[in-house]
């Protein structure tokens, strides 16, 4: 699922580390958007609606919206579309409003 050769867009990857997702772990490069290691780890659900419990995936990618909310090193809430990736961080999908560990 990731874009390797683009004809207009360079991507430069850096090194790759592992992180943990929902106690698995993944590994993604450090740097790039938590959303975009998960996407290319096949994660398509972030988070559930607060009244539905209906799943939520990626919306807007530049961290307006509340869709990819998700828990990142125990933080509930976190943007994962804008919060960078880095090595041994621990992501969990969020449920409802969140709430701090």
């Amino acid at each position: 699922m990731r874009i390797k050769k683009h004809p207009i867009l360079e991507f430069k990857h850096t090194r790759l580390v592992p992180f943990t997702f929902d106690g698995k772990t993944l590994y993604g490069y450090e740097g790039e958007p938590i959303i975009a290691a998960l996407h290319d780890n096949g994660v398509r659900v972030l988070r559930t609606s607060l009244k539905l419990n209906r799943p939520r995936g990626l919306f807007c990618a530049i961290g307006h919206c509340a869709s990819c909310f998700m828990i990142v090193n125990g933080k509930p809430n976190t943007r994962v579309c804008i919060e960078p990736l880095r090595e041994g961080d621990v992501i969990e999908t969020q449920h409802g409003k969140g709430e701090f560990k």
